[in-house]
C-alpha cells in the first residue's frame, strides 16, 4: 500500500494509467456546467425506468421466465446495486466524463479503459435501438385501438412480420433524441425532467389500478421455465435495471458533481427498483404468463380486462415515457466518446464541441444515425441481446477497480465512501460474472467481432495517439 500521489502517473506501455490528481479537479471542463441533484436523479430514474417494464418485462415473461421474471427483476437489481456502491464511491472522487471508461483508464490502465469504453459505444447505442423498437410496439397498438391502418412495411424489422420492412417509427424515435440532445444540456434536461415525471405517473396509475384485477392463478407455476429461466431472464433485462452508470457519464455537466452524482446514483436505483418490483408483480397477476403480450405487455393486459381506455393511456404514457431511456443512453454514448477522443484514443475530431451550446454534436448525430439503423432492421430480441455483454464487463472493471483504489491510495478525498468494503464490489464481480455465463453464444460472438475489431483501432491508431503517449 503506498500514499505517495501518483502525479504523473504509472504503469507503462499499454497499461499506463492516468495520473488521478490532474483528472480530479472539478473545475476544468469545456462543457456546460447545468445540472443539479434532482436533474441528475430524473436522468438516472429516466434511464432505469422504461424499457423493463414497458416493452422487456412482457416479452421476458412470455417467452422466458412466467412470473418468476419478478425474480429476474430481483436477481438484476441485486448485481446492479453492489455496481451502483462503486460507481457512486468513483463519481464522488473523478467528477468526469466517461464513467467506466474514465474510471478503468485510471486505476487499471490505458488497454482496460479503451476496452471498457469501446464495448459501451455499442452497448449504449443498441439500448437506444432496442429501446425505440419498445415504443414502437406500443404505437402500433395504440394506431390499431384506434382503428388507424398503417402500412405493413413501416411496422417493423424485416422478419418481424408479414410484409415488414424497416421499423420507420423507431428510427424517426432515434434521430428525434439525437436532435434534443443537440439542442444544449440545460435544455434537454428539463425535457427530461418533465418527462419523467409524466413516466412515473403512468407506472404507479398501472399499478394502482392493475392491483385489483390480480389473479393469484396466474401466479402458478411460478417457475414454468425452471429456475434457469429466470436467471436467464435475469442476463436478458440486467441492461433495465441500470442507467446510472449512463448518467455518471454526465460528471461535467453537474454543478456539484462530487455531491450530486453519488446520491443521484443512489436514488435512482432504489427509487427504480421499487416500481418494478410492483409493476411486474400487476403484469404477471393480470394475466397468464401465455397471453401477455411480448411488445405491448400492460397495454394489453388492461384492455383484456375491459379497460380499453385505460390501456390506451398507459400505451401513450409508454410511448412519452420510454423516450427518457433513450435519452439517457445517448447522452452516455456520446459523452463516453467525446471523453476517448479527448484522450486522442480516437481522432480528435469527434470531441468537436458546438460553439454555442457546447456539446459534442457531431459525435451525437453519428450515435443518432447508428441507433436508427439498428433499430430500423433488428428485431427487438436481437437488438437486447447486443447490450448485455459489454454492460456486465463494464461493471466487472469498475467493481474490481474501487478495490484497488481504495487500498493504492486510501488519502484521496472521497465525497462517498463504499460500505463492507471489498465485500460488496467482490458480489458485484461475482453476480455480474454469473449473470454473463447466461447470455447466449451469438452474444459473445458479436462481442468477439467488436472486441477483435477495437483491438485493431487501438494498436493502429489510439495507442500512438494517446495524450499520455505524447
Amino acid at each position: 500500500m503506498t500514499t505517495t500521489p501518483e502525479r504523473f502517473g504509472r504503469g507503462t506501455g499499454m497499461f499506463r494509467r492516468k495520473p488521478v490528481e490532474d483528472i480530479t479537479d472539478e473545475r476544468e471542463t469545456d462543457l456546460s456546467r447545468s445540472l443539479g441533484l434532482w436533474q441528475l436523479t430524473a436522468i438516472g430514474v429516466g434511464g432505469i425506468i422504461g424499457a423493463g417494464i414497458f416493452a422487456l418485462a412482457g416479452a421476458v415473461a412470455n417467452e422466458t421466465a412466467g412470473p418468476a421474471v419478478l425474480i429476474s427483476f430481483l436477481l438484476a437489481g441485486v448485481a446492479s446495486a453492489a455496481a451502483a456502491l462503486s460507481y457512486a464511491e468513483f463519481a464522488g472522487l473523478i467528477p468526469k466524463a466517461g464513467s467506466a471508461y474514465t474510471y478503468g483508464y485510471v486505476v487499471l490502465g490505458e488497454i482496460v479503459g479503451w476496452f471498457i469504453g469501446w464495448d459501451l459505444l455499442l452497448e449504449y447505442t443498441a439500448i437506444v435501438s432496442v429501446v425505440a423498437i419498445g415504443i414502437s410496439g406500443y404505437f402500433s397498438f395504440l394506431m390499431g385501438e384506434l382503428g388507424v391502418g398503417l402500412p405493413a412495411w413501416m411496422l417493423g424489422a424485416p422478419g418481424t412480420g408479414d410484409g415488414h420492412v424497416v421499423d420507420l417509427f423507431a428510427v424517426l424515435l432515434c434521430l428525434l433524441i439525437a436532435y434534443l440532445l443537440n439542442r444544449g444540456i440545460r435544455a434537454a434536461a428539463r425535457f427530461e425532467t418533465a418527462v419523467v415525471a409524466l413516466k412515473v405517473a403512468v407506472v404507479l396509475l398501472v399499478v394502482a389500478v392493475g392491483v385489483f384485477y390480480i389473479r393469484t392463478e396466474n401466479y402458478q407455476p411460478f417457475f414454468p421455465f425452471g429456475v434457469s429461466g429466470a436467471i436467464t431472464g435475469a442476463a436478458t433485462v440486467f441492461f433495465a435495471v441500470f442507467g446510472y452508470d449512463a448518467m455518471s457519464t454526465a460528471a461535467e455537466e453537474s454543478r456539484d458533481a462530487r455531491r450530486h452524482l453519488p446520491r443521484a446514483i443512489i436514488y435512482s436505483l432504489v427509487f427504480s427498483m421499487v416500481l418494478y418490483v410492483a409493476a411486474t408483480l400487476v403484469l404477471t397477476g393480470m394475466q397468464n404468463y401465455r397471453d401477455i403480450d411480448p411488445e405491448s405487455g400492460f397495454s394489453s393486459a388492461f384492455a383484456a380486462v375491459g379497460l380499453s381506455g385505460l390501456a390506451d393511456v398507459i400505451a401513450v404514457g409508454a410511448i412519452v415515457g420510454i423516450l427518457t431511456v433513450m435519452f439517457t443512453f445517448m447522452l452516455g454514448v456520446t459523452r463516453i466518446w467525446y471523453a476517448m477522443s479527448r484522450d486522442g484514443l480516437l481522432p480528435g475530431w469527434f470531441a468537436h464541441l458546438h460553439p454555442v451550446r457546447r456539446v459534442p454534436s457531431r459525435v451525437t448525430w453519428i450515435a443518432g444515425v447508428a441507433s436508427a439503423v439498428i433499430a430500423g432492421f433488428l428485431p427487438i430480441r436481437e437488438a437486447a441481446e447486443l447490450t448485455n455483454i459489454g454492460i456486465l464487463l463494464a461493471f466487472v472493471v469498475v467493481c474490481i477497480a474501487v478495490i484497488v483504489l481504495r487500498y493504492r491510495r486510501p488519502d484521496l478525498p472521497r465525497s462517498f465512501r463504499l460500505p463492507l468494503m471489498p465485500v460488496i464490489p467482490a458480489l458485484g464481480v461475482i453476480f455480474s460474472l454469473w449473470l454473463i455465463t447466461f447470455l447466449a453464444p451469438v452474444t459473445w460472438l458479436r462481442f468477439g467481432v467488436w472486441f477483435l475489431l477495437g483491438l485493431v483501432i487501438y494498436l493502429a491508431y489510439g495507442r500512438r495517439h494517446s495524450a499520455l503517449n505524447r
